[in-house]
């Protein structure tokens, strides 16, 4: 039987029909209807086939009447997946359709990484134009974040105008409303992807493709599959998609910032979070991939980088440094912390990594986010202490300031062990800048639990913090176990009191840089006066606003010019605000310079 198929699939006429690719996407063919087997190593018994199963029928493939149908194919030789143990593989040479792509990204950083990586499978795959507007696509993106109602309701706003796009493309064109030369297929991509998939491809053919944030591999084949009448799904969650080998296509050119995703998922099912439900288990790249690819943007003139993870700080290389977790012992976490989720396989951590691209890059800042409190063992907390370029600002969310309303948000420590752990990183690291996420009106919040977090946020004192009214998420512990039971009114006023609060404490933390000499990172002219003044971010990730003249040049003596984007400044801070702080432009400098210089002069004040 597999002979009698290979002779007929080595026909040109029914290799063309098929279109047969390569292993990773090897079609099955049975009755009236087909089923893909994407995967890499499709035969690999180490890694499961995913089954995404479509319903076009095979009459609607046939395009010369004189061959065979595939209906005699059929008829002759009805074979399951496991007879093919060594199928016949003809390569499809024809260049795939393409179309001119706009995207839109709602949500987090991670969010933005995931769509460039979108954009270099895209241009991998033909699509190589990017436009600005939707009227002029002919593939709409849309990535998508599902942590809060606000954020899927904006997203369904925009799905119904690109619903009106759509169906009144030829009006559209005729008016001059619409430049793309056909019907635009929209792709919803993303979390609400994963959480939303029947709601979204149910409501009134406004999406063509929902793709889920593992599955963007496939996104050509399912854009293939439209062509057909049929509507593509992939949104199965993976335990091993890092999207490690893939470079992304940038979407800020000539940036010189850039976020670079090194691990995915998340393991610590907070009640209150539907993360690990849409994005799955923790899994984390290689050290040697991340390497490369910061070594690529430093070529590309990148100053500072920003590590990604749902959450980050958990990061496990096992690929290298394989070993079974010694019985009853536990990842190392924060002093006071707890985990759900077990490591069994233990790698490199972290810090490791940081400390592997702290070297290697010594002129170029490192940030990261989104950490957990729980993983700031000491041995992190020392390497960001002895490494200037890694930044001095550790984002620390509390979510709440009672032990109460931590213990029903699953979180693994108390009101006094995160205290505890305020009071180490400062001790560690003196001049550090602290920020936080804090959740109004969770499932069974009192008033005296909200208390608690206001005097949280005024004892500990953050630079920066983010700060939302709670939203039930389906599928999470709390949609399962919980009421929402605090009316929306009194979340609004606590969130109010909150931000209040916040402002009122943050104030002290921007005004104790006045008078010192901070190391700014220019990006760009201020948008408020952009002739005169230019803006960066300092170390703490502070806001610095100074007046644009030429300076003199640390490395240069004999030469004064203007500072330019992706420069040092050294810029003495006159005065502050509660969000900004403005200064004097002293000098351009290097990173290592900067703080060689400030060590001398520390020795020399000691002396």
């Amino acid at each position: 039987m597999a002979s009698a198929l290979s002779s007929i699939i080595n026909q040109p006429h029914t290799a063309q029909r098929l279109k047969l690719h390569s292993p990773s996407c090897l079609r099955f063919f049975k009755h009236k209807h087909y089923a893909f087997l994407p995967s890499p190593k499709p035969f690999s018994s180490s890694r499961p086939l995913h089954l995404i199963t479509a319903s076009r029928t095979f009459s609607s493939l046939s395009t010369k009447p004189k061959n065979p149908s595939l209906r005699n194919f059929i008829a002759q030789a009805s074979l399951t997946a496991s007879q093919f143990q060594q199928p016949h593989l003809v390569a499809d040479t024809e260049a795939p359709s393409t179309g001119r792509i706009y995207h839109e990204t709602y949500g987090c950083q991670m969010n933005v990484n995931d769509m460039e990586i979108v954009l270099s499978i895209m241009k991998n795959a033909g699509y190589n134009e990017i436009v600005t507007a939707p009227e002029n696509a002919e593939i709409i993106f849309i990535n998508t974040c599902a942590i809060r109602d606000n954020a899927e309701m904006k997203v369904w706003q925009r799905l119904n105008y690109f619903w009106f796009l759509k169906r009144n493309w030829k009006a559209n064109v005729a008016t001059g409303r619409s430049q793309s030369l056909r019907p635009p297929k929209v792709v919803v991509l993303g979390c609400m992807a994963e959480r939303l998939k029947e709601k979204i491809l149910d409501s009134d053919k406004m999406v063509d493709v929902v793709c889920g944030p593992d599955a963007y591999r496939d996104l050509p084949r399912l854009l293939e599959e439209v062509e057909y009448g049929q509507k593509g799904i992939n949104t199965l969650l993976s335990l091993e998609e890092t999207y490690a080998d893939i470079n992304p296509v940038r979407i800020s050119q000539n940036s010189i910032s850039a976020f670079v995703s090194v691990m995915r998922g998340c393991n610590n099912m907070c009640s209150f979070c539907i993360v690990p439900f849409t994005r799955g288990r923790e899994r984390s790249r290689p050290v040697e991939s991340i390497v490369r690819e910061v070594a690529e943007l430093w070529k590309e003139g990148v100053k500072e980088v920003t590590l990604l993870g749902q959450n980050v700080n958990s990061y496990n290389d096992a690929s290298v440094v394989e070993k079974e977790a010694e019985a009853g012992s536990n990842w190392k976490l924060s002093e006071g912390f707890s985990s759900i989720s077990k490591v069994r396989t233990t790698g490199l951590r972290f810090s490791d990594l940081l400390d592997r691209l702290s070297l290697e890059f010594p002129e170029m800042r490192f940030r990261f986010t989104s950490p957990h409190p729980k993983d700031y063992p000491d041995e992190l907390l020392y390497i960001m202490r002895e490494r200037h370029n890694i930044c001095k600002l550790i984002h620390l969310p509390a979510q709440s300031g009672s032990s109460k309303m931590l213990e029903r948000m699953r979180r693994g420590y108390t009101r006094e062990a995160y205290l505890s752990l305020v009071q180490k990183i400062r001790s560690i690291i003196p001049d550090v800048a602290l920020s936080s996420d804090f959740i109004c009106g969770f499932c069974g919040e009192t008033e005296e639990d909200h208390s608690d977090t206001l005097t949280l946020v005024k004892e500990v004192g953050y630079d920066m913090a983010y700060m939302f009214a709670y939203s039930m998420r389906e599928k999470t512990h709390a949609h399962r176990n919980y009421v929402d039971d605090v009316p929306e009114e009194t979340k609004q006023r606590r969130l109010t009191e909150l931000i209040e609060t916040f402002r009122e404490s943050t104030g002290k933390c921007y005004d104790e840089q006045v008078g010192t000499t901070q190391l700014v990172l220019v990006e760009g002219p201020n948008k408020r006066a952009p002739d005169t003044e230019l803006i960066g971010k300092s170390d703490k990730g502070h806001r610095v606003i100074f007046v644009n003249l030429p300076i003199s040049d640390r490395e240069d003596v004999n030469t004064k010019r203007n500072p330019a984007v992706g420069d040092y400044v050294e810029v003495q801070i006159t005065r502050s605000t509660r969000a900004s702080l403005f200064g004097e432009a002293l000098a351009i400098t290097k990173l290592s310079s900067f703080y060689n210089n400030l060590e001398r002069e520390a020795v020399a004040c000691s002396m």
